[in-house]
């Protein structure tokens, strides 16, 4: 695969973006995570754009591999929606993916390639070569990058047309997100 692109991870086409700001395996960015099609349906896709970037962190031990593979799905021809395919079964298996306690458990003697392999698994999307597009790292380094550029250090953090909102969390009822979306 020497030409690639990987798909923005945007859903929704309207006027005001809402940027939340994940890592894969945290606990809190899977239940934002979880509320993205009631978002869309409550806020009316018209009227929203939801904007999902990945934010690695290294406490949880294979976030560099699993955002890899996230962005890795984005560039199949499925784009977005394999990448959500994905993100999903992540979200539906995070113990296959964590630690205990960050530091112990039955992970600590998996390796990347059986993380890949886990989540070809899961997801039933064939990742192994797209993960392996050879700068395909430029893409992780690009929302790490666009992360750090607006302060972003934890997850999920939430952004509504470029302003931080540090108020909002994962467990909001959708209604109150859409509340803050739309207040003028």
């Amino acid at each position: 695969m020497s030409h690639w692109h990987a798909d923005p991870l945007h859903w929704g086409h309207g006027p005001r973006v809402f940027e939340i700001f994940l890592e894969p395996t945290c606990p809190f960015s899977v239940r934002a995570f979880g509320k993205l099609d009631e978002l869309l349906a409550e806020a009316g896709d018209d009227r929203i754009t939801v904007k999902l970037r990945l934010l690695s962190q290294p406490w949880h031990m294979f976030s560099g591999v699993v955002t890899r593979c996230i962005i890795a799905a984005s560039t199949l021809d499925q784009g977005k929606e394999a990448a959500r395919t994905v993100m999903s079964a992540v979200a539906a298996n995070r113990d296959e993916f964590e630690f205990r306690d960050h530091c112990s458990g039955p992970n600590l003697d998996t390796t990347p390639r059986g993380i890949i392999a886990r989540l070809e698994e899961l997801s039933g999307v064939e990742l192994a070569t797209a993960f392996a597009i050879p700068d395909l790292d430029r893409e992780v380094k690009w929302h790490c990058k666009y992360a750090r550029q607006n302060g972003i250090h934890v997850s999920p953090t939430f952004m509504i047309d470029g302003l931080v909102r540090p108020q909002m969390g994962s467990g909001d009822a959708v209604s109150d997100w859409v509340r803050e979306v739309f207040q003028q």
